[in-house]
């Protein structure tokens, strides 16, 4: 590694110093330290600032913790620690939720989003979404601006970052296939009136067998630069205490202020008049999101678009499988009963939007390339139902919802068709092809994109 990589950089001191008044203000709450009462939007900013040095802090552990474990796992975990706040905030609601079902005998909510059982199936569709109709497409978008920055530096070019699209390498069958599984359980979640522990077991399930394939895969000696390489410059056994230390400093700022985060830009909100059901749909998961969308980022600018974008994959699997799952359990939990949690029918419908929205992501992936014709086509249909979930009344909202996931389905599957070969391969690669296989054919596609 370069010299530089020996001296440790400012970035690293200065992430984990700006998240120390929300960490502060975060640990208040629980441990019952003195604290200034501050308004909503100050509180908010400050959340923010603390979860966007946490989001620095777990891209550079992710990238040094490659020099150990596998490319494919460091980005599992950092999706999952970067989907924390996610976690916490439908937790919160989902618990609440358990506690009324326990104490009235039932907790169905109407479309205003009133009630906790609502409001938890409205955070989690919202954050989904989010994820593939915003965060998607900016992977692409900061790609391009990236490839169009080192070209006009003189830079190399990067097998995966181009102006336009960004390629996935073959390894990510794997991200790819399990999504698609987890997709297509999912499509029955319309007709259900409860999520139930049989949901959760089927979909931790699957996320163990996930995580399991993942293990199995090589570590590959990562390309490093700035405070990354700095860590993974350090002898092995400080190197691994170290990025350790700064996953869970970072996983606790996030914990510590998540919530407070969504909580604090929810009143805000609501001082300014906004309804209750599309703060905690919407605001509330971009607050949650924003680890995730700022590591993509990062990873983006720095030309490792596959990682930006298989990190996102990565917490879309994290999401619609281990997260999804764990809702009823929390449910049940906290009810003291085996009920799950109930579904009410706008529910139903945002369930098929959020899941015709995945099988076209999927459909899209399956050719292992995002495309900026692809990646517009998905921030134009969510825009399109984001837009009218805020000026249409909700049963209006409901025809577009429908209207949308016809043409989900439709692109989904005329995709699918077109490219059933494709299937074919990434199932075989995503469920049995050895790693090593994989490697030397992304080894060769890296050769044919780049040139050398």
């Amino acid at each position: 590694m370069p010299d530089a990589a020996h001296r440790l950089t400012p970035p690293l001191p200065l992430a984990a110093l700006v998240a120390v008044p929300g960490l502060y203000l975060g640990g208040a709450d629980y441990l019952g330290w003195p604290h200034p009462e501050l308004s909503s939007p100050l509180a908010a900013v400050i959340y923010g600032i603390a979860i966007v040095g946490a989001a620095f802090i777990l891209s550079w552990a992710a990238e040094a913790a490659q020099v150990d474990i596998n490319g494919g796992l460091a980005l599992a975990l950092l999706a999952f620690l970067a989907v924390l706040p996610e976690y916490a905030v439908d937790f919160v609601f989902t618990m609440r939720a358990g506690l009324i079902n326990a104490e009235h005998g039932h907790c169905m909510a109407g479309a205003d989003g009133s009630n906790p059982c609502s409001l938890a199936l409205a955070n989690m569709t919202g954050a989904n979404r989010i994820l593939v109709g915003i965060g998607w497409p900016l992977v692409v978008l900061v790609a391009t601006l990236a490839v169009m920055r080192a070209r006009r530096r003189g830079g190399s070019s990067s097998p995966s970052a181009h102006v336009g699209w960004v390629k996935l390498p073959r390894r990510m069958s794997v991200e790819v296939f399990f999504l698609g599984v987890a997709t297509l359980y999912s499509l029955h979640f319309p007709l259900r009136h409860s999520l139930t522990l049989v949901d959760a077991a089927v979909l931790v399930s699957l996320f163990v067998a996930y995580a399991w394939r993942l293990a199995k895969a090589p570590v590959e000696e990562p390309d490093l630069t700035g405070t990354s390489a700095w860590v993974g410059s350090r002898p092995k056994s400080t190197r691994r205490w170290l990025y350790s230390f700064m996953f869970g400093y970072a996983a606790v700022v996030i914990l510590a202020t998540a919530e407070h985060f969504a909580h604090n830009l929810v009143e805000t909100g609501t001082e300014l008049g906004i309804d209750q059901f599309l703060l905690v749909q919407w605001v509330a998961p971009l607050a949650s999101e924003s680890p995730e969308l700022i590591v993509a980022c990062l990873f983006a600018w720095k030309l490792h678009a596959s990682s930006s974008l298989g990190t996102l994959i990565s917490s879309k699997v994290n999401q619609w499988t281990l997260l999804v799952g764990t809702i009823p359990i929390v449910f049940a939990l906290s009810s003291g009963s085996f009920d799950g949690l109930p579904i009410d029918l706008h529910q139903r419908f945002e369930l098929l939007l959020t899941a015709a929205q995945s099988l076209f992501a999927v459909s899209i992936l399956v050719s292992l390339t995002m495309t900026t014709r692809w990646a517009l086509t998905l921030l134009i249909l969510f825009l399109t139902q984001f837009v009218t979930s805020i000026v249409l009344p909700t049963e209006v909202d409901r025809v577009i919802i429908a209207v949308l996931s016809a043409v989900y389905g439709v692109l989904s599957l005329g995709l699918l068709i077109y490219r059933f070969r494709e299937v074919g391969r990434v199932t075989r690669d995503g469920l049995a092809t050895p790693y090593d296989a994989l490697q030397r054919a992304d080894e060769q596609e890296a050769i044919r994109l780049t040139g050398k």
